[in-house]
C-alpha cells in the first residue's frame, strides 16, 4: 500500500482558490447538543431532516444560551422555541406546476432550472460548492454523491456539458478540502461518503468533452479518493493499517483483509451515533435490537453510505433492520466500482506518461479482478453476491448489485450469460427490475426499481452482447416512467415494477417534484 502514500505526497494539487476548512464544519448534533436531541426525539418535524437543514438566525452559543434559560420555564415551547431561532429550509418547488400535456422530455428539461443551485450558496449545514449543481428534488436540497452521475447522464442527453462540468469540479474540489466526497454537501454528511462513482463522472465528462485528457485534470482526485477507499490517505492511516493487519483484525475502516496479501472493501461510516437527519428512527431501531447501541448506529449509518437504506442485503436474517450488519460485508457493487478507479486511474497515469504507476494501478485491478471468482460469484446461482467476511460466506440475497461486474466488465462471458439468465427469469418484471427478489417492507428490495439499477443493467447486459434482454428492460422501464408521469404529472424517486395498476410509483416520501436520478436516465434512455 505504500505506492498509495508516495503518490499522494507528488501529486495531490488542484488549482483552485482556498476551499472550505474541514474542522469549521460541525454537524448539528454536535452543534446543539442536548437542544437536537429534544427537537428530534420529540418530532417537532414529522421529517427528522428538516430541523438538520434548518438555518440559524442566531450564533449557536445564543441559541444555546436561550435554550438553557427558557427550557425549565413553564411557558416554554420547544416548538416556538425553534420557530424563533431558525428559519425553515426553502422549499424551491412549491411554485412549479407540471404541465402532463407536454412530453416527459420536456417535463424533464423544464426541470433543470428547478433542480439547479447556484454555487457559492450557504447557510446551515449547506457545505458551499462554487460551481452550480443539480440536486435530486423535493427534501433532497443539496447535491448527493452517487445520484449525481446518472442525472449527469440526462444533462448529457440535454446538451448541458457545462453543467457535468460544474458538478465534477465541485465534487473534485470536495475531495481536496474534505478528504473524500461527503454523501451529501451538508456537515452531517461528512463522516461517510456514497458509491464512489468519481471516476465514473470524470470519464463521461471526457467522454462528453471528446478529450481524454479530462482524466488527467482530475487525476489528483482520483488518486486521493481512491486512497481514501483504501484507508491510506496519510502515513499515519497506512501504519494504522498495517498494525491492524498485524493483529489479525479482519478489516480496517474501509479496508477488508482477504487472505495475506489482499484487500477488498466495505461500507464504514466513521461515527458510531444516531444520523442526525434520521435521529429518532436510528434511537429506536437501535434500542429495539438489543445490541450494543454503537455497534447498531455504525451499521446503520454504513447502510446508508452504501445507498441502498435500507435492504436485505445488508439483513443478517434477510428482513429484520434490527439485524444489520453492514460492516460485516464486502459488497459485490462497491468492490466493482473500485476496479473501475483502479483501471481509469492506471489510465491517467498512462496518459501522463507515467507508466510505472500506470503498471501499478494494473497490478490492483488485476489482483482485485482475480478475487472475484472467489469471493463474490455464486457457480449454484449463476450470479454475484455480496461476501460476508466475518462469517466468512457468501451472502443468500440476490440484488441488481450483481450486474456490476457486468458494468465494468469484470465478468467472463460465462458469468455473463449466467447472470442475463437470472435476470430475465427472475428479476425481469412489467415495469423493469427489482432491486432484489424479497419484498420485506424496506425501500431497496421488491416491488421497488430504481433508475440506476436499470441504468447499470442494461448497459452491463450490453456489454455482453444480451441487447435483447437490455433493450426489453429498457421498454419496460420507459412505459413505466410514462405511466406515472401521465397519472401524476412528476417524476419520481423509485417505481412499483410489479403492479402497474398504481396509479403512482413507489414511495417512501412524499410525491415531490424532480426526481434527479430518474429525470437522468429516463432521458439518456429516450434518447441514445
Amino acid at each position: 500500500m505504500r505506492i498509495f502514500f508516495a503518490l499522494a505526497l507528488t501529486f495531490f494539487v488542484f488549482s483552485c482558490q482556498s476551499g472550505v476548512q474541514k474542522d469549521e464544519l460541525t454537524s448539528p448534533d454536535i452543534t446543539y447538543g442536548k437542544l437536537f436531541e429534544e427537537v428530534q426525539m420529540s418530532r417537532v418535524f414529522e421529517d427528522g431532516k428538516t430541523f438538520v437543514d434548518c438555518v440559524p438566525v442566531f450564533g449557536a452559543d445564543y441559541i444555546m444560551e436561550a435554550y438553557e434559560e427558557q427550557k425549565t420555564s413553564d411557558t416554554f415551547n420547544l416548538k416556538n422555541f425553534v420557530n424563533a431561532h431558525f428559519e425553515l429550509p426553502i422549499s424551491y418547488t412549491s411554485d412549479f406546476k407540471s404541465d402532463t400535456s407536454a412530453s416527459v422530455e420536456a417535463h424533464i428539461n423544464s426541470l433543470w432550472p428547478i433542480l439547479t443551485r447556484k454555487g457559492g450558496e450557504e447557510g446551515g449545514t449547506l457545505i458551499k460548492l462554487r460551481k452550480s449543481y443539480v440536486v435530486p428534488g423535493g427534501r433532497f436540497r443539496e447535491v448527493y454523491y452517487w445520484d449525481s452521475y446518472f442525472t449527469m447522464l440526462g444533462l448529457q442527453a440535454a446538451g448541458k456539458t457545462e453543467s457535468i462540468e460544474n458538478m465534477v469540479l465541485n465534487f473534485a474540489q470536495l475531495i481536496q478540502d474534505i478528504g473524500h466526497i461527503p454523501n451529501g454537501n451538508r456537515t452531517y454528511y461528512m463522516s461517510r461518503s456514497q458509491p464512489p462513482f468519481f471516476a465514473l463522472m470524470v470519464n463521461l465528462l471526457a467522454e462528453t468533452k471528446n478529450d481524454k485528457r479530462v482524466i488527467v485534470q482530475f487525476l489528483p482526485q482520483l488518486q486521493r479518493e481512491y486512497q481514501y477507499w483504501m484507508a491510506v490517505e496519510t502515513e499515519e492511516s497506512r501504519i494504522a493499517q498495517n498494525n491492524a493487519k498485524k493483529a489479525s483484525a479482519l478489516a480496517y475502516r474501509k479496508a477488508v483483509f482477504i487472505g495475506k496479501d489482499n484487500i477488498l472493501n466495505r461500507y464504514y461510516d466513521e461515527s458510531e451515533t444516531p444520523r442526525p437527519e434520521s435521529y429518532r428512527e436510528d434511537v429506536l431501531t437501535a434500542k429495539a435490537s438489543g445490541r450494543p447501541l454503537k455497534e447498531m448506529y455504525r451499521h446503520l449509518r454504513s447502510g446508508a453510505e452504501s445507498g441502498w437504506d435500507y435492504s436485505s442485503r445488508w439483513l443478517k436474517d434477510g428482513k429484520t433492520l434490527e439485524t444489520i450488519h453492514t460492516t460485516d460485508i464486502a459488497p459485490v457493487d462497491l468492490n466493482a466500482l473500485l476496479y473501475y478507479a483502479e483501471t481509469l486511474l492506471a489510465e491517467a497515469y498512462d496518459l501522463s506518461e507515467k507508466p510505472e504507476f500506470g503498471d501499478s494501478f494494473r497490478t490492483l485491478a488485476a489482483k482485485r479482478k482475480a478475487l472475484f471468482d472467489t469471493y463474490f460469484w455464486n457457480e449454484k446461482t449463476g450470479f454475484y453476491h455480496d461476501y460476508d467476511f466475518v462469517a466468512k460466506q457468501k451472502t443468500d440475497v440476490l440484488s441488481l448489485a450483481g450486474v456490476y461486474p457486468l458494468f465494468v466488465n469484470i465478468a467472463s462471458q460465462q458469468q455473463a450469460d449466467a447472470v442475463a439468465k437470472v435476470i430475465q427469469e427472475k428479476f425481469l418484471q412489467p415495469g423493469g427490475l427489482p432491486a432484489t427478489l424479497a419484498n420485506i417492507g424496506q425501500q431497496w428490495d421488491a416491488p421497488n426499481g430504481w433508475a440506476p439499477l436499470q441504468w447499470m443493467a442494461i448497459k452491463g447486459l450490453r456489454n455482453y452482447g444480451h441487447t435483447e434482454l437490455a433493450d426489453e428492460i429498457k421498454t419496460r422501464w420507459i412505459a413505466n416512467n410514462k405511466r406515472v408521469y401521465k397519472n401524476t404529472g412528476k417524476m419520481v424517486e423509485k417505481y412499483n415494477v410489479y403492479d402497474l395498476s398504481l396509479l403512482a410509483g413507489g414511495g417512501e416520501y412524499p410525491v415531490q417534484d424532480g426526481f434527479g436520478w430518474s429525470n437522468g436516465v429516463l432521458l439518456k434512455l429516450m434518447t441514445e
